[in-house]
């Protein structure tokens, strides 16, 4: 039996579901910005960096034997708690119009970080952080953000806490 077959003993299955959950709502966020037309602004294109952060340590640490995978999930877990204060700060200067995200400088520079210039479709930021789009399932988007990032941190970090021991 390895180390792998023993659910109480291998993070595995929660890094492996926690990527797949980051994923998908990264796909979500393409269907939204090409589908429904709903342009993503600097703080959404940083949130879109924190969950590919934490879909790629996932994967990675779904990989490694038990004691890296379990520090990769904390890792995850830190980039999904910086996703979640991202959202929080976009949810307070949605509740705060007068308030601007940085749309010049922070775009600005977003849009030449090189993975913008090799993946514009997913990293440029185009949009405004004070757009109001509809709410999805009574939610908007920066709410159903910090919601996952939130789910996101418990899952892995409770997973990360409870291997250590």
């Amino acid at each position: 039996m390895s180390e792998y077959d023993e659910p109480t003993k291998s993070p595995r299955k929660v890094l492996l579901t926690a990527a797949i959950v980051s994923i998908a709502l990264l796909g979500f966020a393409l269907y939204l910005q090409f589908g429904r037309n709903m342009l993503p602004c600097p703080l959404c294109i940083i949130q879109r960096y924190a969950f590919a952060a934490v879909a790629i340590v996932c994967l990675i640490g779904a990989a490694l034997p038990r004691r890296p995978a379990t520090a990769a999930g904390a890792v995850a877990a830190l980039a999904a708690v910086a996703g979640a204060g991202v959202a929080g700060w976009h949810l307070w200067i949605k509740a705060h119009p007068g308030v601007s995200c940085g749309i010049d400088p922070l775009e600005t520079s977003l849009n030449t970080i090189p993975t913008a210039k090799l993946l514009p479709f997913l990293f440029q930021a185009d949009g405004l952080c004070t757009t109001e789009y509809a709410p999805i399932l009574g939610l908007s988007i920066p709410q159903w953000s910090l919601l996952w990032f939130a789910v996101l941190a418990v899952a892995l970090g409770w997973s990360a806490l409870r291997r250590v021991g």
